[in-house]
Formats: C-alpha cells, sequence, structure tokens
C-alpha cells in the first residue's frame, strides 16, 4: 500500500491526509458507533470560543443546489467547558483531535488558544478568523491582511503548539492575506472556510435563514475551493489544508493536486457519516490503482 502519513508543520503528524472539518463531526464521539475513528488523520471538533454563545436564532440551515447554507453562529458552551466535561471523553481517541478556536477580538482569541496549550493530548488548534471584529464594526477578522495579522499575533505569543489558520474566501486577494499570517507565525493554513450566500423563500418573501445571509459549503464551492488552495500554496511556504466540497477520494485528489498536504470533510459528513473514511480509503486505493507509492508524489503534481 501507498506511504499516506503526512505531517503539517513540525508537531503534527496524520497517519493519512484526512481531516474532518469543524462543525460537520461534532467532536467525534457522535460518530464513533458509525465508523472507526482511528481510521483518520484527524477530528477537528465543533466551534469553540472562550465563553458560552446560543447562537444565532431558528431557522439557521437550509438546502440549496449542490450545496447547503448555514448560519447556526458558533453555538457552544465555551472554552471551560469544553475542557473540564469534552476534553476527557476525547482526549485518548486513536486519532489527532484539533479544536477549532473562534472569537470577537484578538485577546479573546489568545486566551482561549491558552486554554487549549494546556490540554496534552490536543496538538493543534485551527483558528477561524472568519468572525467579525468587534472592536472594528463587526468587519470579520480574516477580510484583511492587518486583521488576520493581529489575531494570529495574539495567539502565538500565548500557544506553542501547531497553529493552523482558517482562511476566508470572501476576499479578493486571499494569497496575501495567506502570506500575511504565515509572517506572524502561523504553522499551516486551512482554506476555505464558507462562501457568503443566501435563499430566499419567495412565497414567505424573506430569506430562509433567521440572519438573512449564511455561510455556503458542498460540491458547488468546490472549483472555489481549489483555484484558492493552488494559488495559496503557490505563495506560502508552509503547508496547505484543502477542504471545500470533497465528497468522493477523486475530489481529494484534485485538492492535493492543486498543492494541498491535508484535506478536511465537511458537508458530506451530513449525507453519509461514513464519508471521511471512504475518502480516506479512497485515496490510498487510487495511489496504488495508478502506482504512486508516497501521496507526497501527487501534492502540487498540478503545478
Amino acid at each position: 500500500m501507498a506511504k499516506v502519513n503526512v505531517n503539517i508543520g513540525d508537531g503534527l503528524q496524520l497517519k493519512n491526509p484526512v481531516l474532518t472539518a469543524s462543525g460537520t463531526f461534532g467532536y467525534g464521539l457522535e460518530f464513533a458507533d458509525l465508523i472507526d475513528l482511528g481510521r483518520l488523520g484527524g477530528i477537528i471538533v465543533k466551534g469553540t470560543t472562550l465563553n458560552p454563545r446560543e447562537g444565532n436564532d431558528y431557522p439557521r440551515m437550509a438546502e440549496t443546489p449542490m450545496g447547503m447554507l448555514n448560519c447556526v453562529g458558533l453555538q457552544n458552551k465555551g472554552a471551560a467547558y469544553f475542557c473540564s466535561e469534552i476534553y476527557p471523553k476525547i482526549k485518548d481517541l486513536d486519532t489527532n483531535v484539533l479544536v477549532n478556536v473562534s472569537g470577537s477580538s484578538p485577546e479573546d482569541y489568545a486566551e482561549c488558544a491558552a486554554m487549549m496549550a494546556q490540554l496534552d493530548n490536543i496538538p493543534a488548534i485551527e483558528l477561524n478568523i472568519s468572525c467579525p471584529n468587534v472592536k472594528d464594526g463587526g468587519m470579520a477578522f480574516g477580510v484583511t491582511c492587518e486583521g488576520a495579522a493581529s489575531v494570529v499575533k495574539a495567539v502565538r505569543k500565548a500557544y506553542n503548539k501547531t497553529l493552523i489558520v482558517k482562511l476566508s474566501p470572501n476576499v479578493t486577494d486571499i494569497a496575501s492575506i495567506a502570506r500575511a499570517v504565515e509572517d506572524e507565525g502561523a504553522d499551516a493554513v486551512s482554506l476555505i472556510n464558507t462562501l457568503m450566500g443566501m435563499h430566499i423563500d419567495i412565497r414567505r418573501r424573506r430569506s430562509v435563514l433567521s440572519i438573512g445571509t449564511g455561510g455556503l459549503s458542498g460540491p458547488a464551492v468546490r472549483p472555489v475551493a481549489v483555484r484558492m488552495v493552488w494559488q495559496v500554496a503557490h505563495a506560502v511556504k508552509i503547508p496547505v489544508i484543502g477542504l471545500g466540497g470533497i465528497m468522493t477520494a477523486e475530489d481529494a485528489i484534485e485538492f492535493l493536486m492543486a498543492g494541498a498536504t491535508a484535506i478536511e470533510v465537511g458537508t458530506a459528513n451530513f449525507i453519509d457519516p461514513c464519508a471521511s473514511v471512504k475518502i480516506a480509503e479512497g485515496i490510498n486505493r487510487w495511489l496504488d490503482e495508478q502506482g504512486v507509492a508516497d501521496v507526497h508524489d501527487i501534492i502540487g503534481a498540478a503545478w
């Protein structure tokens, strides 16, 4: 069988390049009766904030052609609850467990990250910089180089493990933002987060979602995601993790060839809870069929 293990920075070793995307896989335990979690490269748990969040009002999810919209709003019980109640249940899973960290200020991000740094079996965090900056009129941190850099700089001072930064696609120049977070100490970047979208109920004459707009994910965004991964992989020296509409092993391989070292499976988990394992197995099978001995031989092959 082909060699499929990859490294993200110096501190995160994956047995294969398949991770689950935050917000689509719960804390992993919800899927434990359905799949062998040990067959995944890692799990990125749902978004965690310093303080509890109720999330947005319902309805906050809607199906669209070739995808879905969501405006869940980072509902979670906060970092302290995660550390005391969730972490003991997931710390011994036979795979890497990563925490997606969100915040409303650089200080919030840094404090939450510092709490995650104390957890021995959490080898990395993923920063969601698509959150609104409450000190800057609600503009998302990730849409400017300065905003993105400010979060990474604050977190890097408080967190000494592997730091992955999840980039927003709702920008004009994602490569510049990737370079900005690399310059502030990011060990890797993941992309793309959801694209901003909207779905209107023409009979009710209003948005299907409670707050009007939401994040679009699923196969509809994949060509955009592949293009952005390709651009960013050319722009930075740190590893790139690709995600956005990956439904099959062939989709994942496309991201790898665009320059991604690893991938994340998101919306597919809602359709088939076994999707991530099937994709991991499918990558290995494809490599064997093509006579490729090491997955690294196809990373960036489309350059």
